[in-house]
């Protein structure tokens, strides 16, 4: 965690970017996009946080499990397996079996549409951007409850080397690198960066020996910028991920140890792709065109045992391919003091879905060939009708189809047509000070359930959001603490909620409404030179106000995954001669894992600490995660049968060369 944070297209390096803020003792200014222009922080009628890829790099995040509670109000389903994650965001989110997400990923740009392929290991990032409440007027059926947004470093003129080594507990080893070139000075520019970690696992297996859950992931990331031109600007960018995993950190809720006795082999191979052009054109002065073209093929390739017994009584399997081709057109413009866009968007997907389950008393092998299609005309408006007062207007258009041919079962074909309008009034208290409110509508797609013959399929409904939100944000004290304050409240309907009745039997019901209520507090504060501290809490209440399936009552239940509090508090030190240490406290409370909160993972706080040294381009680093070795495993998953173990305490050392 840093809060004297380099700005989020610096084009120093981090050790200017430091010493800069140091000496003004001023908080530096932060730049978004969250409505697809740029625009100062506090300017945005939103609550957004932003954390920096010098702030990512100096607290060792390298997975989306760790932002959980470093972003208030964003979380993650305990699920245990790499690749996959299913996000939570005010209370909100979906079943990774329902192949849509109720938080958007967009890389660069480019939209993941489902929790699988859901991750990042945040190579050479310059920013993650995350807009909490819905964004579906912008981004679509999949940005229900809210966006996360990463970006990558600018590629430039000015060359960029990095080069880090890391060793930790586990046996772990780790190399990330990072080269930006300029091919033709103002004209071509290339760019590569990845990532190899292999890791023991922690869960010990006493039938096969070992350890039960060891890790291994390499990542790598290319790109290419061309500007022929001072108007045009080409970039085209390609990313694989591949996983090499044994079980997932699975175990039995009848062992209170993280312990197995397993006879059945469990891996996970998934392997994910990602194309991508985004071309930007001005075509007069205040009129541009943007154009964002993608093409996104994961294989997630699982076996898992889940009995954890030497006998092979049961696992599950999964042999899918997910692949998603998008395009979006965009027109901006300025006018004075307000801008505008108008935008168009397609996608297609073709999956190929293969569910394997052995059970007690039979064994199932599912094949299911899924498409759909999606067409969006959208528009958004930023207007200044007084000095101080400013309006956001926006609605998107969206047919949504999509149809599945089971093998042994009947073709079937749903379609949606969503309206998702947002309004928003923003005024100005003082420079640098703002208030809002607004209204807007998220929504996220219905679909089919590929995991349920015994009901032919059952097709489930969009879930439809309607959130009302007041915020204010700001800075004080000559700009040396930094505020959000924001507290909505969210009325849903047709809520998606994953049931498994029985062992083998699992499905989606659209049969719930509820109401989420919350509020959100970030704060940064520069207490000196040397000192800075950051905080952020969230508050959410998410209820069933009315659910019933067959003869279950749930009226009054929680949400299953989300926690009614999470965040975190950190303090960071750096001294001028390179010597810098934080310590961060990240917590949650406790979440349930099924509709009659039944089961559940107790809340827990995890206290991190990093001390390091910077000398010339060199930068040594010790760290301790989960100090106090802390368990938090979600004890009763998948109705009951799976306990997700939590990962224990990790120490080591990074070294890192920068150029």
């Amino acid at each position: 965690m840093l809060l004297a944070q380099s700005p989020l297209y610096a084009q120093t390096n981090v050790l200017e970017s430091t010493q800069d803020n140091e000496a003004a003792l001023t908080l530096p200014a932060v730049t978004v996009t969250a409505d697809k222009t740029e625009k100062l922080i506090e300017d945005v009628p939103a609550s957004v946080k932003v954390l920096t890829g010098e702030e990512l790099e100096q607290s060792g995040i390298t997975r989306f499990e760790q932002l959980e509670g470093r972003l208030p109000g964003l979380a993650f389903q305990p699920f245990g397996q790499s690749g996959i994650n299913s996000p939570v965001m005010r209370g909100l989110t979906a079943n990774f079996n329902a192949l849509s997400t109720s938080t958007l990923l967009l890389v660069d740009g480019v939209p993941t549409l489902t929790a699988q392929g859901f991750e990042n290991h945040f190579v050479d990032v310059g920013r993650i951007e995350v807009l909490r409440g819905p964004q579906s007027t912008l981004y679509g059926r999949n940005a229900e409850a809210g966006v996360i947004a990463i970006y990558s470093r600018p590629m430039a003129n000015q060359p960029r080397t990095m080069l880090s080594t890391e060793m930790g507990s586990r046996d772990k080893r780790s190399t990330r690198f990072a080269l930006n070139r300029p091919l033709v000075e103002d004209t071509l520019y290339a760019s590569i960066s990845g990532e190899w970690q292999t890791q023991d696992g922690f869960i010990r297996d006493n039938y096969a020996g070992g350890k039960a859950d060891d890790r291994q992931r390499y990542n790598l990331n290319l790109g290419v910028r061309w500007t022929p031109g001072t108007d045009t600007d080409l970039v085209f960018r390609y990313s694989t991920q591949h996983y090499d995993d044994d079980a997932a950190l699975w175990g039995s809720p009848r062992v209170s140890r993280r312990e197995v006795a397993s006879g059945t082999p469990s891996w996970n191979r998934s392997v994910g792709q990602t194309y991508s052009l985004n071309v930007s054109h001005e075509i007069a002065e205040g009129l541009r065109v943007r154009s964002v073209t993608a093409v996104s093929d994961f294989k997630d390739r699982v076996r898992q045992d889940t009995d954890f017994l030497p006998r092979e009584l049961t696992f599950i399997g999964r042999d899918h391919r997910l692949r998603t081709t998008s395009q979006e057109f965009r027109l901006e413009g300025d006018l004075g003091d307000s801008d505008w866009l108008v935008g168009l968007y397609g996608d297609r997907s073709d999956n190929d879905l293969h569910n394997i389950a052995k059970l007690p008393i039979a064994r199932q092998d599912l094949k299911v060939k899924q498409y759909s299609d999606t067409l969006a005309l959208f528009t958004h408006w930023n207007i200044r009708f007084a000095p101080s007062w400013s309006l956001a207007l926006g609605s998107r258009v969206e047919r949504y189809s999509t149809r599945i041919e089971p093998k042994g079962g009947d073709n079937q074909r749903q379609e949606w047509t969503h309206i998702s309008p947002k309004i928003a009034l923003q005024h100005e208290l003082s420079p640098g000070s703002q208030l809002y409110a607004s209204v807007s509508k998220g929504v996220r797609n219905g679909g089919f359930n590929v995991l349920a013959p015994a009901v032919d399929y059952l097709a489930f409904a969009p879930e439809k959001v309607v959130s009302y939100e007041v915020g204010a944000k700001g800075e004080w004290f000559d700009r040396t603490l930094r505020y959000s304050l924001a507290a909505y409240v969210m009325d849903i309907k047709d809520m998606q909620v994953m049931q498994m009745p029985v062992p083998g039997v699992i499905y989606i019901t659209s049969a719930a409404s509820g109401t989420s209520r919350g509020m959100e507090l970030d704060l940064e504060y520069l207490l000196s030179k040397r000192w800075s501290v950051q905080a952020g809490i969230a508050w959410n209440r998410t209820r069933f106000d009315h659910f019933r399936d067959g003869n279950a009552n749930y009226d009054g239940k929680r949400n299953p995954f989300a926690p009614d509090l999470n965040g975190h508090l950190g303090v960071r030190y750096d001294h001028p001669n390179g010597l810098y240490g934080q310590a961060d406290l990240v917590a949650s409370g406790k979440v349930y894992l099924d509709a009659s909160n039944r089961y559940r993972r107790n809340g827990y706080g995890l206290v991190n600490l990093v001390a390091g040294y910077r000398f010339g381009a060199w930068d040594v680093a010790g760290y301790v995660n989960n100090l106090a070795d802390r368990r938090y495993d979600a004890v009763g998953y998948q109705n009951g049968y799976v306990t997700v173990y939590s990962p224990p305490r990790e120490v080591g050392v990074r070294l890192t060369w920068r150029m």
